[in-house]
Formats: C-alpha cells, sequence, structure tokens
C-alpha cells in the first residue's frame, strides 16, 4: 500500500517510510493477533522482590516514551495504562541467532517514540539501582506517525511542554499521553462516582435511565437544543434535565431511583459551564428537603475521604472543608447579611428600584423571583466559600418545589454553593397538581414576556401527578463541578475527556484547497 499525505514534515514522512519498510521485512506494523499482557508497571513496582516476587516470565506492552541507544544494549522507557518502567534492551538477547535485523534495523532505525511494542523478559535492579526490564524479545505493536511533544526537563528549564489549553482540550489523547497528572484527575472522576453509587445503593435505592431524546424540555429553566426525528416527524429536545421522568417512577411506586444522566443546554460556555454535562439527580419518597441537606452533607463527606483520604483540602487557593455540619442561610436572609438590604415582601416595582440603586443589572423579562435571584448572585454569591445550604427560594423561581410550610411566598428549596459556586439543587418536591398546573402557567407568562428560559407545560407530568405521587425530597448535583472541587482543578475543560469546542482552524492550504472544490462544485 503507498503511504500518500500532503504538507509532512520530515518526521511524520520518515514514519510513513518506516511502515512501508516493516512489511517489506515481513513485520505488519498494525497486527492483529492477540497479545497477551501478564502484569502492569504499577504491578512490578509495587510488589517485586527478587526472592518471593521476581516477575521472572514478564508479558508488558505500551508506548516506547524514551530510547538510549549505546551500540549493541539499548534502554527504552515503557508506559503502559499505569505508568512508565525502564527496559533493557541487548541484541543478542531479542536476536539470539545469526540474524540481527529485529535490532539493528527494526529497534535501531524503524521504530521511534510513540510506537507501541510488547516486550517479554523478566525484572532485575541495574547498576545504579533502578528496577528494570530485561528484554527476551519485542514485538511491534503499532506504529505511530505522529510525533510526540515529549517534555524535557534541563537545569530547571521545560521545554516542549504540551501546556496550550486548546491543544491539550482539542487533542485529549496526546494530552493523556505527554501529561501524566492529567489521567489522574478522571481516574478520581470515576471515584467520585463509584462512591456516589455505592452510597445510593447501601440505601437500596435503584439507578435507572431516562430519555434524552423529550417531547418537551422539562425539569429546568434552560435554554435546550432542538432536534427533529424523521421517522415520527415531530421536534424533539435534548433534555435539560431527567426530573419529570425520575419523579414519574416515584408515582409509579420506586422508593428511591436516581440517575447519572448527559444533560444539554443551550447557553453559555465559561469555565464553569459546557453544554453537554453530567448531572446526578435522585428522588427518595416520604422525605423532605431538611433531610435531603444531612444526606447531602453524610455524601460529600465521603466522596472527600475516598478521593483525597480527608475531608478538608484546597480548592482554588481557598482550604475547603468538607466535614459535616454545613451552615444554613434563608436567601432572603441571605440578602440582608451581603447587601445591606431587607426584600421580604417587595412586589416586581420595588424590586427594581433596590437593583437599580445596588446597580445590579436586570431586564424587562424578570419577575419578582429572578429579580431577588439577580441580587443574590451580585452580592451573595461570592462570599459562600465553605460549604453552605442557601434555603427558601421565592416560588417565582421553583416552579416544581413544594411551597414552604410557613411562607407561601417561598419555597422549600435549597442550593448548596462552595467556593462561590452552587454545586447542588433540591427540593421537596411539589406533589399537588393543581399546584403543579398554575406554576407551569405562570411560567409561560414568563415566556410571553421573554423569557427563552421559562418552562413547558408537560401536561402528562400533571396528569402523573394527578394518579398521587407520595410526599418526596429530590436533589440534582453537577458531577463536572464537584470533580473541579474534588481534583482543585480551575476549568470544566480539564474534568471533560472531550469539552465542546469551535472547529478547529484548517491550515491555509487546506483552506485554499477546500474553496477549489467549493467552486468546481
Amino acid at each position: 500500500m503507498k503511504m500518500e499525505n500532503i504538507d509532512l514534515n520530515e518526521q511524520e514522512q520518515n514514519r510513513r517510510d518506516a511502515v512501508v519498510k516493516l512489511r517489506e521485512l515481513g513485520i505488519e506494523p498494525y497486527p492483529a493477533a492477540l497479545y497477551e499482557v501478564n502484569v502492569t508497571t504499577t504491578e512490578i513496582k509495587d510488589r517485586y522482590d527478587p526472592e518471593k516476587c521476581p516477575f521472572a516470565e514478564i508479558s508488558i506492552a505500551g508506548r516506547m516514551m524514551s530510547r538510549r541507544i549505546m551500540g549493541a544494549a539499548s534502554f527504552i522507557e515503557l508506559q503502559d495504562s499505569e505508568g512508565r518502567i525502564q527496559v533493557y534492551v541487548k541484541r543478542d538477547e531479542i536476536c539470539p541467532g545469526e540474524d540481527k535485523t529485529m535490532y539493528n534495523t527494526v529497534f535501531k532505525k524503524l521504530l521511534d517514540i510513540g510506537d507501541f511494542v510488547g516486550i517479554k523478559g523478566y525484572a532485575f535492579i541495574t547498576q545504579t539501582g533502578q528496577l528494570s526490564i530485561h528484554a527476551k524479545s519485542l514485538t511491534v505493536l503499532s506504529k505511530s506517525l505522529r510525533v510526540l511533544p515529549i517534555v524535557k526537563e534541563k537545569e530547571g528549564e521545560v521545554y516542549d511542554a504540551f501546556s496550550d489549553p486548546e491543544q491539550r482540550y482539542r487533542m485529549r489523547y496526546v494530552d493523556l499521553v505527554v501529561n501524566p497528572k492529567v489521567k489522574d484527575v478522571f481516574v478520581k472522576r470515576t471515584r467520585i462516582m463509584q462512591t456516589m453509587r455505592e452510597y445510593f445503593n447501601s440505601f437500596g435505592y435503584m439507578e435507572v435511565e431516562t430519555p434524552i431524546l423529550q417531547p418537551i424540555p422539562g425539569g429546568a429553566n434552560a435554554r435546550p437544543f432542538i432536534t427533529h426525528h424523521n421517522a415520527l416527524d415531530i421536534p424533539l429536545y435534548l433534555r435539560i434535565a431527567n426530573e419529570l421522568y425520575l419523579k414519574r417512577l416515584i408515582v409509579g411506586g420506586f422508593a428511591g431511583v436516581y440517575e447519572f444522566a448527559k444533560d444539554f443546554r443551550n447557553e453559555g460556555m465559561d469555565k464553569s459551564h459546557n453544554p453537554e454535562f453530567t448531572c446526578m439527580e435522585i428522588y427518595v419518597a416520604y422525605k423532605d428537603y431538611i433531610w435531603m441537606m444531612e444526606f447531602v452533607e453524610n455524601l460529600l463527606e465521603k466522596v472527600a475521604v475516598a478521593v483525597n483520604g480527608r475531608t478538608r483540602f484546597n480548592v482554588w487557593g481557598n482550604e475547603i472543608e468538607f466535614k459535616k455540619p454545613y451552615r444554613r442561610l434563608p436567601m432572603l436572609d441571605a440578602i440582608k447579611e451581603y447587601a445591606g438590604v431587607d426584600v421580604r415582601g417587595m412586589d416586581e416595582e420595588a424590586l427594581r428600584k433596590v437593583c437599580a440603586d445596588l446597580h445590579v443589572e436586570v431586564d424587562k423579562t424578570m419577575g419578582v423571583g429572578k429579580l431577588i435571584d439577580a441580587i443574590f448572585g451580585e452580592y451573595c454569591e461570592k462570599h459562600l466559600i465553605q460549604p453552605t445550604f442557601i434555603t427558601d427560594y421565592p416560588w417565582e423561581t421553583s416552579p416544581l418545589t413544594k411551597r414552604h410550610r410557613s411562607d407561601p411566598a417561598l419555597t422549600e428549596r435549597f442550593e448548596l454553593f462552595v467556593n462561590g459556586k452552587e454545586l447542588a439543587n433540591a427540593y421537596s418536591e411539589l406533589n399537588d397538581p393543581i399546584d403543579q398546573l398554575y406554576r407551569f402557567k405562570e411560567q409561560l407568562k414568563l415566556k410571553d414576556k421573554g423569557d427563552d428560559e421559562a418552562m413547558y407545560i408537560d401536561m402528562d407530568f400533571v396528569r402523573a401527578l394527578e394518579y398521587g405521587m407520595p410526599p418526596t425530597s429530590g436533589l440534582g448535583m453537577g458531577i463536572d463541578r464537584l470533580t473541579m472541587f474534588m481534583t482543585d482543578s480551575p476549568s470544566i475543560q480539564d474534568v471533560l475527556f472531550f469539552p465542546q469546542m469551535r472547529p478547529e482552524k484548517k491550515p491555509a492550504a487546506q483552506q485554499e484547497e477546500a474553496a477549489s472544490n467549493d467552486n468546481e462544485k
């Protein structure tokens, strides 16, 4: 097969030429045969003992990350899924017969940094005291056609670091190879979700799945993505939340259900927001938002210990303590404390004057609830560094929440704030179908005023409530943001394998070629 491509640099062309030469030697650079691996780098490092655990018959595979050729013997650094280890490659060991092609030609000339190889051999300690593998055979497993940006350090200076954020996020596969600490973030992300599952399962709650494509985008105030189902010839929406489907399951008789859901919101992007994100939602029958606060405190304490081994650690320059109990502060009290204004009982006109006096930016689409929320966001959130439950939100901004048992202008809702950011949202769920329909209709009024985040009416959900839903508490928690906190990651892009990005700009030559093709069409 002829290897053709355009705009290749010299090293890339040399690697393609090497593929051809390997095949001419009868060596397939991308073999289909199974290669049995019986050990990892971590297992060797943790368990090697020349007497009790000598690792006398190792079969390992990974990328070749460095190579030092010294005549008839060489050293390479092999990187597998768990780490790196040195490998000693001696010509007469991997080529025991007269034919030395595997070492002199294949290993020394046709293999490159980044290639995958299989090594069979045994563990030993070098004269300099370094644990290594003595190779008895070497197998080519996959040829790399592009040059890895190998990081080098000399006299305290770092060279060729793969550090540009756009490159790292766009080419996460390279980032994971050359920046080992990146992988640790995603290992911790998995540990977070595993810990949460174990906690929920210990109560007997059931993990479920609900639709991503929905006829009505419900369960949150957000702008949806719209698509079209060709077979049914109907518009559908990517879900903005899975709340209404999970509550249907509570109606159906489940005591507790939860889901780790991919949600989609067609809104802005910044260091804290990605249009596609992961949210965990859980609903438990016969509970309220007060019970849920303690449930969340215990959950986060367990997650913190599972991920970091302690409950207190640094997040974005602040020492955060996740050990319970957390402060509980009603929203209107928070505004009084941090903005110096008591907005309790104010109507829309009075709130607009307060916003003007406080220089809080608002618009004509905002009602009472959103005006209060705007003041809170401007004056309060930045002060909520330690975990804090902000409770008792206005009913206008909480259309799925039960009215407060002692003040019908408020609702039994809390949001958990950490480091000035919202982490979780929870309710005593509204189970009165008449009140729910009224709230949906009030949301339509906001939509008519131009609020494109206001909720739609979901009549099937109202019908479900009419069959009866027990008192229920529900919680939504952003997994991406939780991972940011638990790993001290400053950007949501750091905790997503493949964050959403603008299309990659094409090199000028490719743009001209594409334009020429378009003109020909």
